[in-house]
């Protein structure tokens, strides 16, 4: 019977016991344990399958964690955590007080540098090797290890540019497989699709930048692999070593679907047949708004589409497929897409721009510089506003109210339920004196009768779902349901839901004066949030009762079930009851 050689692997000197001969039958147990594991927890899934022999190979060939490696994003990195001394506390990955999903400078060494967002690896790698050269280690390698998705991004191509000109042991690895999380698009992908199949020798992008460039080698080919380090090692200097993988590669369903397969449930590890999700009262947010979107672009003929690298994730694939020359997808570009969507607006056209919280972080000065400043009436749709569960703090949108609301000229809203969500798309689609900016979450809603006619929302208008009382607690978006359950029994609590952030509705204020308590509830955070909006407005117009804010802590918020931070964070609906205790005390 053949040994089993993953076993005797907990960290990559292990790794660099054995023989060259001997890699394939570990990285093929590697394979076949990153299955068993995802199965049973589920996960990012196919891009870890596709850099399985790239990642015993970097280990093999390269003496980390002396020589640093870089992993541009993280979906792939659980093959690298299962090698660097994470394999037993595998099964605690993405789940509350575990492991996370990506890598994190607090959870190893092994992880030279945190990441959850694309683009990043060539300019932290860059910086690191010119660390260590100043430092006087000028022997040591740093590794970034970039797919072509990330590599649209322009602050990969803004480290390209400077590294081209650095004298440093810089090896960048690009992982090319075709896809980020849908099929990679536009010039670069074209570029790299000629550089795959061409018969004869091409310049690449890179050698015309200054950075010697090598391949494309197979990614799945152990001894190829380990050759091309070694010349990359012997050579020296800032090189691009272009390495062609196949997303999901071992398992035959994530290789045939691979969008559907970047991220998992449970599932049949045999027949790859996934675990039927419970059942759910109401549909994605993300599904209504590509339906609701879809409904509106038909009906006005001047709205387009925009999302960057996510026509999946965020739904937008559903106009997409149906209207495909009014949808635009940018690659992993969020300034490019936030700055063309202004480009548009002002010759006339409607733009959507659907984007996640956290990935629209990445184009604030394009959002205020582009389009606030010029009143254009582009209309960005807020994706994974809040806590998103698994993904953890690069993930949660948790600043977005707080980074929003201080923009002039720009209107914030947060629909509570999928109905509201349809009737204030279609009041933006309608809007013409400036931007609107839409939150909501990732998830299921709770109401199955959300494809109702549309309807115009008043602009700035708060809802009063209950009232009386002496004490007034103000939601902002979904988390209005938990205040429902918090206060049924609570006859004397009133409750409105804030709906816009910005404008405030002052009239709805103004009655919140003649409260002894009033509460906020977000699920942002609460420094500068919607809460401290409130708060401001209160104290600068005489407020004389007792207010407090209840949102995100000052800090950022781990990863676990969507679940389990709420409650963490006290905004269940017992944490919002225990706050409301607190504060009429």
């Amino acid at each position: 019977m053949t040994e089993n050689l993953l076993s005797r692997i907990e960290w990559p000197a292990d790794l660099r016991l054995l023989w060259p001969e001997q890699l394939p039958q570990l990285a093929g147990e590697l394979r076949q344990f990153l299955i068993d594991a995802v199965s049973a927890q589920g996960g990012h899934f196919g891009a870890g399958l596709g850099v399985v022999e790239l990642t015993v190979a970097l280990h093999y060939a390269f003496d980390t964690p002396n020589d640093r490696l870089i992993w541009d994003v993280g979906h792939q990195a659980y093959a690298h955590k299962m090698l660097t001394g994470r394999r037993a506390a595998f099964q605690s990955n993405r789940r509350w007080q575990g492991l996370s999903g990506f890598p994190s400078r607090s959870e190893s060494i092994y992880d030279a540098f945190g990441t959850g967002h694309a683009s990043t690896s060539i300019s932290a790698a860059l910086g690191m090797a010119i660390a260590a050269r100043q430092k006087g280690l000028n022997q040591r390698w740093h590794l970034a290890v970039i797919g072509d998705g990330a590599l649209t991004g322009g602050m990969a191509f803004e480290a390209l540019n400077q590294a081209a000109t650095e004298q440093v042991n810089l090896l960048i690895v690009l992982n090319d497989n075709a896809m980020s999380i849908d099929p990679n698009v536009g010039g670069l992908q074209e570029h790299l699709n000629a550089l795959r199949v061409a018969a004869v020798a091409r310049t690449s992008i890179f050698e015309t930048m200054g950075i010697p460039y090598a391949g494309p080698v197979k990614g799945h080919d152990l001894p190829a692999l380990l050759e091309a380090f070694e010349q990359a090692k012997k050579q020296g200097g800032v090189q691009l070593l272009h390495v062609v993988t196949t997303k999901g590669k071992g398992f035959a369903p994530a290789e045939a679907e691979q969008t559907h397969w970047h991220a998992t449930g449970l599932f049949d590890k045999i027949s790859g047949t996934r675990q039927a999700e419970k059942p759910q009262l109401g549909p994605k947010y993300q599904d209504v708004f590509g339906h609701s979107l879809l409904e509106l672009a038909q009906q006005f003929p001047n709205i387009v589409g925009i999302t960057p690298a996510m026509p999946s994730g965020s739904s937008m694939l559903i106009m997409q497929e149906a209207l495909p020359a009014r949808c635009f997808d940018v690659g992993i570009a969020e300034a490019h897409a936030v700055t063309l969507a202004a480009g548009m607006a002002a010759e006339g056209l409607k733009p959507f721009c659907a984007i996640y919280s956290t990935f629209l972080q990445r184009a604030y000065d394009q959002l205020i510089h582009d389009v606030a400043l010029q009143q254009l009436p582009v209309v960005f749709c807020i994706d994974r506003a809040g806590l998103v569960g698994a993904d953890g703090p690069t993930h949660h949108g948790a600043f977005d109210l707080a980074y929003l609301r201080c923009i002039p000229n720009l209107i914030v809203a947060a629909p509570r339920n999928e109905v509201q969500l349809r009737n204030l798309l279609f009041t933006a689609a309608q809007y013409e004196a400036g931007p609107i900016a839409i939150r909501y979450p990732r998830g299921n809603g709770q109401n199955a009768a959300w494809q109702q006619p549309f309807k115009t929302v008043t602009l700035g208008k708060a809802e009063w779902l209950k009232t009386g009382g002496s004490t007034l607690v103000i939601s902002v978006g979904p988390l209005a349901e938990q205040v429902q359950l918090a206060i049924a029994d609570l006859q004397d609590v009133a409750h409105v839901d804030l709906r816009f952030v910005k404008p405030l509705d002052t009239e709805m204020l103004t009655a919140a004066l003649q409260y002894a308590h009033v509460l906020t509830v977000e699920d942002g955070c609460v420094a500068g949030g919607a809460g401290s909006a409130v708060g401001e407005w209160l104290l600068l117009n005489g407020f004389k009762g007792r207010f407090q804010s209840l949102g995100l802590p000052d800090a950022f918020v781990p990863h676990g079930s969507p679940d389990e931070l709420y409650r963490f964070c006290g905004l269940d609906a017992e944490g919002i009851k225990k706050a409301l205790h607190s504060l009429r005390q």
